[in-house]
């Protein structure tokens, strides 16, 4: 088990500004597989609050097909200082009837990082959830752990692994796990088969393991997300990548390329 320390700072070894992942979304309607929209994912060099960080942002969105079913309109954006220090992240989902924007504020003092929290609900309108949490340990987001989990070194993983780390969720923080499966080849949306490092992202409900999302991220320097496995409280989606722009290495973890 890897606790995440409180000291935020890590040393990004794998991506660059400029970086641009492209991705179709599919959602598994009635045992069917459909093309439902398409995703992106995209890092560049910022400044927030006056200071260099990298914003980084995944934006979902449904085609105008698919949301007959279901509309799924999610933008999520982050900042990190270039020490990969989360700084603030905004999540707007638009799923189904329901939207919501979460955001998170993080600061740092002696140690210890805070974090302020506030959920606003557009759909249904209710009043705003705010909240404060603090923690002698390193408080992530989403695109935070992923951002900064890109640098770990998969070498010192063993299968079965388990990485800890608090989460800040728009209205609290919670204890999450990632546990790393061992490899795998995956075939994404290039024609391009790649050989993957497969992470699990897990919640325990009553005791239970619940799967939420498996990474499946390419196995050299760059730890680029290939395929994203996402288990909804509405049925499952898979992203698989299309396309990639502005990567900091060789992408030596192609195994075969049609």
């Amino acid at each position: 088990v890897t606790q995440s320390a409180a000291q935020c700072k890590f040393r990004n070894t794998a991506f660059k500004s400029g970086e641009y992942l492209s991705y179709n979304l599919y959602f598994n309607w009635k045992f069917v597989w459909m093309k439902v929209g398409n995703a992106s994912m995209s890092t560049v060099e910022s400044k927030y609050h006056g200071k260099r960080a990298y914003r980084s942002s995944l934006i979902t969105r449904s085609s105008a097909n698919a949301d007959k079913f279901f509309v799924m309109r999610d933008t999520l954006l982050c900042y990190n200082s270039l020490q990969m220090e989360p700084l603030y992240f905004r999540k707007a989902a638009e799923e189904g009837d329901r939207y919501t924007v979460d955001e998170a504020w993080f600061s740092y003092k002696d140690g210890v990082s805070n974090v302020k929290q506030r959920r606003i609900w557009h759909n249904p309108v209710r009043d705003p959830q705010e909240m404060e949490y603090s923690d002698s340990r390193c408080i992530f987001d989403m695109l935070s752990i992923l951002a900064q989990a890109r640098s770990y070194d998969p070498a010192d993983y063993k299968i079965g692994d388990r990485i800890l780390f608090p989460m800040a969720t728009g209205r609290k923080v919670e204890e999450q796990t990632l546990i790393y499966r061992g490899k795998e080849d995956v075939k994404a949306n290039n024609d391009t088969i790649y050989r993957c490092l497969v992470f699990s992202f897990v919640e325990y409900k009553k005791g239970k393991e619940k799967e939420v999302i498996t990474f499946f991220i390419s196995d050299d320097k760059n730890h680029l997300p290939i395929r994203l496995d996402m288990y909804l409280n509405f049925g499952s989606a898979k992203a698989f990548l299309r396309s990639v722009q502005g990567n900091r290495y060789p992408m030596t973890s192609v195994v075969k390329k049609k």
